[in-house]
């Protein structure tokens, strides 16, 4: 089986954020991953990893506010030092918490200047940050108008474009389906890019389990078989209370 990791800002919301680390490792995860650590304690995140003995596999770049916010810079034309300024902020807070990887979201924006300003920036990043794992991740325009990274061509143009060799693609399945209706083609594709990947029912984003959008069990056993490294995070809204949905976590 691949290993696995809970998204604590999606998953087990039933209890206050502090709380869900040790909740997830009574679960069975051995991993965590988190959207936007920023409005909490670093040291107070980094306490409970160590005490539930568990690894952080996922940041992302701010911004904090992401309900109703932007969501992030890395592409948009004229906001290059604001990017920056908040990628050097994750970092600090990447000091304390040890995350392996840091996923960089582009923003809202259009055509070949965002392009460009996108893969400057990355190049900027992945050279600020070398020992760092970093991520661009394909996003669906109906969960999140206007984002520009919504391909996963685009995004193989733009990680050979950077050539940097701590910058991967992040796959979520959810939205791979969202995207392409295929979300097998996409890991055929591109699957050989990827550093990380986040799954989520389809077509509804629940709980991942076998639909005839994709067979998940069969697709956990095939990434067995191609030998991927990665970690595959649950990165979904759970249909009910969190753990009388993880059937999934046994394939």
């Amino acid at each position: 089986m691949p290993k696995f990791a809970a998204n604590l800002t999606m998953l087990f919301t039933e209890l206050p954020f502090m709380e869900r680390f040790a909740a997830a490792k009574a679960a069975g995860f051995d991993a965590v991953e988190v959207l936007f650590p920023y409005d909490c304690s670093a040291t107070d995140m980094r306490y409970q990893l160590v005490m539930n003995d568990l690894t952080l596999v996922l940041i992302n770049t701010p911004p904090p506010n992401f309900t109703g916010g932007p969501r992030g810079f890395a592409a948009v034309p004229g906001l290059e030092e604001r990017f920056r300024r908040d990628f050097e902020r994750v970092l600090r807070y990447a000091d304390v918490l040890k995350p392996r990887g840091v996923h960089i979201m582009s923003g809202a924006a259009e055509g070949a200047e965002a392009r460009a300003t996108f893969i400057e920036n990355l190049t900027w990043a992945a050279a600020r940050a070398p020992r760092l794992t970093l991520t661009i991740e394909p996003i669906n325009r109906i969960d999140m108008p206007g984002y520009f990274l919504d391909d996963f061509d685009l995004a193989a143009e733009v990680l050979d474009a950077v050539a940097a060799p701590n910058l991967h693609l992040q796959i979520d399945m959810y939205h791979a389906h969202r995207i392409t209706g295929d979300a097998l083609g996409v890991w055929a594709r591109h699957g050989h890019r990827a550093a990380h990947i986040q799954i989520g029912g389809l077509p509804d984003r629940h709980e991942p389990l076998a639909s005839p959008h994709l067979d998940y069990p069969a697709f956990f056993k095939r990434l067995d078989a191609e030998g991927y490294s990665g970690f595959v995070s649950g990165e979904y809204t759970p249909a009910g209370r969190t753990e009388d949905g993880l059937g999934w976590l046994k394939g």
